[in-house]
């Protein structure tokens, strides 16, 4: 396969210089955003199909894209419950072949997904966040996951992190996010994909999968988290026992 993607640019040249002080207000200060109620009924129907999967341990595999790295991970882990989450109907919507039985592809806000599975005791073997959109500019540091105020909430679930970009500097700013937020230190690697030349499923995404046909360097990061629900921070003017 043939590509020609384009390289990352950016207006920043290293690590984010306000990056510390968003994590800080993120893990001080609860998220107010109210759940949309599309999303709500959306993890009703994930939580029912999870809770029939009887033991199997969980994976999340956040901002699926069109849910090819939901199947690929299924058929990997073909004794685990995949769930993969992406906000757009229309990509959920391509084909790529049939979803095997231990995978389910939802579309949901991911941010209030993530909330809901917190409070519902969602505890993720395994959790994935493939090439999310890195939002280059300097301007967009609140839109990176590390800057949201949902990066908290992305920590507690617990488990085995998985991030991949071909963006290195989106993925070393997660890193020291994830060591100021929770004092984990991960490293940042070169990712490469198996023996993609005879095996297309060694990408997990068609992203991936374009970004190294074009010669760009992949990056991943991995970090063991336990669970721990009380990282983030809670709104007193919420009554009791309501979710986020």
């Amino acid at each position: 396969m043939q590509a020609s993607s384009r390289a990352i640019v950016s207006n920043q040249p290293g690590l984010h210089d306000g990056l510390a002080q968003r994590v800080a207000r993120s893990l001080a200060h609860p998220l107010r955003k109210p759940v949309a109620e599309h999303t709500r009924e959306a993890f009703t129907v994930a939580r029912r199909w999870y809770e029939s999967r009887g033991d199997m341990p969980l994976i999340l595999d956040a901002g699926c894209g069109v849910g090819l790295s939901t199947r690929r991970l299924a058929a990997r882990f073909a004794d685990h419950a995949v769930i993969g989450v992406d906000r757009s109907a229309a990509r959920l919507s391509r084909e790529h072949g049939p979803l095997p039985g231990n995978a389910l592809l939802v579309r949901a806000d991911l941010v209030d997904f993530w909330r809901l599975a917190l409070a519902a005791g969602w505890q993720p073997l395994r959790h994935y966040l493939l090439y999310p959109n890195p939002y280059p500019k300097a301007a967009h540091l609140k839109m990176r996951w590390h800057g949201h105020p949902v990066f908290p909430v992305i920590l507690a679930l617990g488990g085995r992190l998985e991030l991949r970009s071909n963006w290195r500097l989106y993925l070393e700013e997660f890193a020291l996010a994830l060591e100021l937020a929770v004092g984990v230190t991960a490293a940042v690697e070169p990712h490469v994909p198996g023996d993609a030349a005879r095996a297309p499923e060694a990408y997990l995404t068609p992203f991936e999968q374009k970004y190294h046909a074009s010669g760009q360097a992949l990056w991943r990061l991995v970090a063991e988290l336990p669970h721990d629900a009380g990282l983030v921070p809670t709104d007193p003017t919420r009554p009791t026992g309501k979710e986020a």
